[in-house]
């Protein structure tokens, strides 16, 4: 088994976790009701073809994760697609994929908040969004502080509660469908003739694979496994493919029973509580504030939660290796966590996440941002898979270091191309400041650089 040593690097963090907490890890942090909070987005720009949507974005992130699990056996450490890029390729390239998957990383968290702040003030409209928002964070903050097995803990309990919820809105979806309150034929869901293109459902499988994001955050707890390097990976793949089960139910039944449906497609939901509004239909009102709280619940504490403790030990990784200012890499002695980074996240996500709860589409504009940097950073994490393997290591596994990272790359080239134009140019503003910074590093005689692997 190989061990971060052999890279160049001390082992700093708690190695405590399982196959059972990483997979819970990964399944927390792409929530099992994550459709609830985007689900109006995803309905209105995939003219009502929500499974189908979420569908192709699994797809997708399928050949991601055996990707991921690929470059997690050949480099067990911290740090993502950063470390797999830039052991796999070249330290520059390193740089650039963890630039890229910032923008995912440290936006995740304020997108979070700001959702379950909506949400909450959905039902309690006398407390600000913003007021939530700072609420949240404090108690995540808390939380990531005490440490990694504190985290493991809140997350299981938290992953319960979900699982309850979702099986409720199944429950009274089903009934209210068994009474005649469909709206729709029982396959729009996943193809309407009257609507459908290739650019309709790709573009909505730009947004739909928001809720998909997260299983690849199970390889920044790389150096807090305290199993085979084999297993992270298996519990990325296992963690994906529960989430699509329950996502592909879910929409599918809520886009059945969704109200106003032409009115939806056409203004979009703007205010971002057309599923709540879906749920009180199916169910009457309680069931909107049940969804709702469970929402809030779920995006502003237990998702935040486990990706604020994702964007920290990106950070840590990046600033060990001075590719970030050093205050990042410094680690708690006593919680053995980054302290500073966790800090640092913190900030960001309230300075952002305030600013964002004043514009009105302010969750589809976080989320199309978000999307951006994670699939343009996935695209050069297929790119290592096949240098590493294929090039340098004469691989003959032609599946998984070949065909399987080339499919993967060619589905998330059509589902950037027909991403929203907004997210596109400031996701591109951010990969050029990104190749700006490399260059000044260069011209001030800095080039990126990795520890020398021990031989």
């Amino acid at each position: 088994m190989s061990t971060i040593e052999q890279f160049g690097y001390r082992q700093e963090l708690q190695r405590s976790l399982s196959f059972a907490d990483l997979m819970i890890y990964g399944l927390i942090f792409m929530v099992p009701i994550a459709p609830f909070g985007i689900f109006g987005e995803v309905f209105s720009i995939s003219h009502g073809m929500v499974a189908l949507a979420y569908i192709i974005g699994v797809v997708a992130m399928a050949f991601t994760a055996l990707s991921y699990a690929q470059m997690a056996k050949a480099f067990p450490m911290a740090g993502s697609v950063y470390t797999y890029a830039g052991r796999g390729i070249a330290a520059p390239v390193g740089f650039f994929a963890g630039w890229a998957i910032l923008l995912d990383y440290v936006l995740v968290p304020s997108l979070l908040y700001l959702v379950a702040g909506t949400a909450m003030n959905s039902f309690v409209p006398a407390v600000p969004v913003w007021v939530w928002i700072v609420a949240f964070v404090a108690f995540n903050t808390v939380v990531n502080y005490l440490g990694i097995q504190m985290t493991a803990r809140i997350t299981r309990i938290m992953l319960i509660g979900e699982l309850a919820v979702l099986a409720i809105f199944l429950v009274v979806g089903g009934i209210a469908l068994a009474q005649g309150k469909g709206q729709a034929g029982a396959l729009t869901p996943l193809f309407d003739p009257s609507s459908f293109t290739w650019s309709v459902v790709f573009a909505a499988a730009s947004v739909a694979v928001l809720s998909f994001l997260g299983f690849d955050a199970i390889s920044t707890l790389a150096e807090e496994n305290r199993e085979d390097a084999r297993r992270l990976g298996r519990s990325m793949v296992a963690a994906l493919a529960v989430a699509a089960v329950l996502f592909v139910v879910q929409t599918w039944v809520a886009a059945l029973l969704t109200p106003n449906r032409a009115q939806l497609i056409e203004e979009g939901d703007l205010t971002g509580n057309a599923f709540y509004d879906t749920a009180t239909f199916a169910g009457g009102p309680w069931l909107g504030v049940l969804t709702a709280v469970a929402t809030a619940i779920a995006w502003g504490f237990a998702d935040s939660l486990v990706a604020q403790t994702a964007t920290s030990r990106l950070l840590f990784a990046m600033a060990r290796d001075r590719q970030l200012p050093s205050f990042l890499a410094k680690v708690h002695p006593t919680h053995k966590v980054p302290v500073n980074a966790t800090f640092a996240v913190a900030a960001v996500s309230i300075t952002l996440g305030v600013f964002m709860s004043t514009r009105d589409n302010g969750i589809g504009e976080l989320a199309s941002l978000v999307n951006f940097g994670a699939l343009s950073a996935f695209l050069l994490l297929h790119i290592a898979v096949v240098v590493h393997y294929m090039i340098r290591k004469r691989s003959r596994n032609i599946w998984a270091h070949l065909i399987a990272p080339a499919i993967g790359f060619a589905v998330l080239v059509a589902v950037v191309i027909n991403q929203n134009v907004a997210a596109q140019w400031v996701g591109g503003v951010w990969l050029a400041i990104g190749l700006l910074v490399i260059g000044v590093s260069y011209a001030l005689g800095r080039r990126p650089e990795l520890p020398t692997e021990v031989k």
